[in-house]
């Protein structure tokens, strides 16, 4: 069994490097990132992959720090300070990731 946390902080290290691909290579096919209990934000690997290069586009210095992290059963929980530039003030971001064997199947944030 793949350890979820150590997925999860792969997922961050890619965002970071604006890999978008190797993002969506940890997610299930039919994954979705959404708002927590709410409406779904990227659909799927490919709409999870088109909505992260679009914001990669807008937002070339945007870059996820992990704050503190958990690992129970399924999901993996992150308190994330996100910076969209050097210039611009951080927001922190609750985020939970579950997963579905090995795969991330769901990205929902707190904010």
């Amino acid at each position: 069994m793949t350890n979820r946390l150590d997925t999860a902080t792969q997922m961050i290290a890619h965002y970071n490097a604006q890999d978008a691909d190797a993002y969506v290579a940890l997610m299930t096919e039919d994954a979705c990132e959404a708002g927590y209990r709410g409406a779904v934000v990227r659909e799927g690997r490919e709409g999870t992959r088109s909505g992260l290069k679009a914001m990669f586009a807008e937002y070339p210095e945007n870059r996820a720090e992990i704050i503190t992290a958990y690992e129970l059963g399924d999901y993996v929980v992150f308190h994330e300070r996100v910076r969209r530039s050097a210039a611009a003030t951080p927001f922190d971001v609750m985020v939970v990731y579950s997963f579905e064997g090995d795969k991330c199947a769901r990205v929902e944030f707190i904010r």
